[in-house]
């Protein structure tokens, strides 16, 4: 049997039909005229299914007699393993380097071909290395504002060989100025309306750039109280009719997660919560994940705890779907607008 997914025998063996690359390391398979096990992706000639045995590990495999295929090698990283941990690597580069590297010299660094690299890093992260990088950047300038005494220093620290290379993004990073930024926001407009949905009250907030934030409760005033809290220096603005539509468009999302949601975001985080917030948005409707399977699918399989703190920190319910991860039993539970909410959400989209 599976270890983390209770699979009947026909799902195993269709996996092992299907060279299932996904379920390698979440069980193996014996052959009893051979007496060899396999992981399910292995390339060898498939045998009958008669003379198939599962197991759950290469363990229970070796317990029952079985020797480990020298064609697989079903106790050995997987390759979705070694790329997690390759690009975990590069991204361990960018952070440290001190100016941008080029990606062809990122792919040598590591032994892959720039064009696989390039792949596989934007599988596992859901970014490019140079998305990944000016993210990181952008977060480093931001920390740069809060503490240098100029914004100038701030610039070279974070590694812009340039200030007009700086200034020409400096919208796309910040928001907005970086002067209004050291400022907390001072000067800046923030719309906002208050609607009621099945869940609740619901706030939705958006800049310039997109909607950035969306918030469910019990009563409009929390909600619009959390709202000055995230913005204490703008200013906030009630929305007019056309906005209005915008805030329709989010409700109906609820409503029916089904129907998506394509509306530009003003997403603001580090460059690890972007990565985590991008792989939950590449959750379907209805898919699930634990905070350790969303770890492993950015390349950092032993950070789930920061992945816990960043679902925390999202500031856009529904629209980054952290109500879409579970505990690694299935139990539902720690939604920053409420457990219900969270309960409701996902049997909408099982619905």
């Amino acid at each position: 049997m599976a270890k983390d997914q209770n699979l009947p025998p026909d799902a195993l063996w269709q996996a092992v039909l299907d060279r299932n690359p996904a379920l390698d390391g979440q069980f193996c398979y014996g052959v009893r005229t051979t007496g060899v096990y396999c992981r399910p992706s292995c390339p060898s000639r498939r045998a009958k299914r008669e003379n198939v045995t599962f197991f759950a590990d290469p363990d229970a495999a070796e317990a029952a007699g079985f020797r480990p295929c020298l064609r697989c090698h079903p106790r050995a990283q997987t390759p979705m393993q070694a790329n997690a941990e390759l690009i975990a690597a590069a991204c361990r580069m960018i952070e440290d380097a001190d100016a941008p590297l080029p990606t062809a010299d990122l792919a040598a660094r590591i032994g892959l071909s720039r064009f696989h690299f390039h792949r596989q890093f934007k599988a596992v992260t859901g970014m490019t290395p140079r998305a990944y990088a000016a993210a990181h950047r952008a977060d480093r300038m931001r920390r740069g504002l809060q503490d240098h005494a100029s914004v100038t220093g701030a610039i070279y620290d974070a590694g812009f060989n340039s200030s007009s290379r700086f200034y020409a993004t400096a919208d796309q990073i910040l928001g907005m100025a970086p002067d209004t930024y050291r400022k907390g926001g001072a000067d800046s407009e923030i719309r906002f309306a208050i609607a009621q949905c099945a869940l609740g009250a619901i706030l939705v907030a958006a800049s310039d750039r997109g909607i950035c934030a969306i918030s469910m409760g019990d009563a409009p005033q929390p909600l619009l109280t959390e709202l000055q809290e995230m913005f204490p220096k703008a200013r906030l603005i009630g929305g007019d009719a056309a906005f209005d539509l915008l805030v329709a468009q989010v409700v109906g999302f609820v409503e029916a997660p089904q129907i998506g949601l394509d509306l530009p975001l003003d997403i603001r985080g580090t460059a690890f919560q972007q990565r985590v917030w991008q792989a939950l948005r590449d959750l379907r409707p209805g898919e699930t994940a634990s905070y350790a399977d969303i770890a492993r699918r950015i390349g950092a399989p032993d950070a789930t705890r920061a992945v816990a703190g960043a679902c925390a920190a999202n500031r856009l319910a529904v629209a980054i779907p952290c109500h879409r991860v579970v505990r690694a039993d299935g139990a539902i539970s720690g939604y920053r607008w409420g457990v219900a909410r969270k309960r409701a959400l996902l049997q909408r989209e099982a619905d």
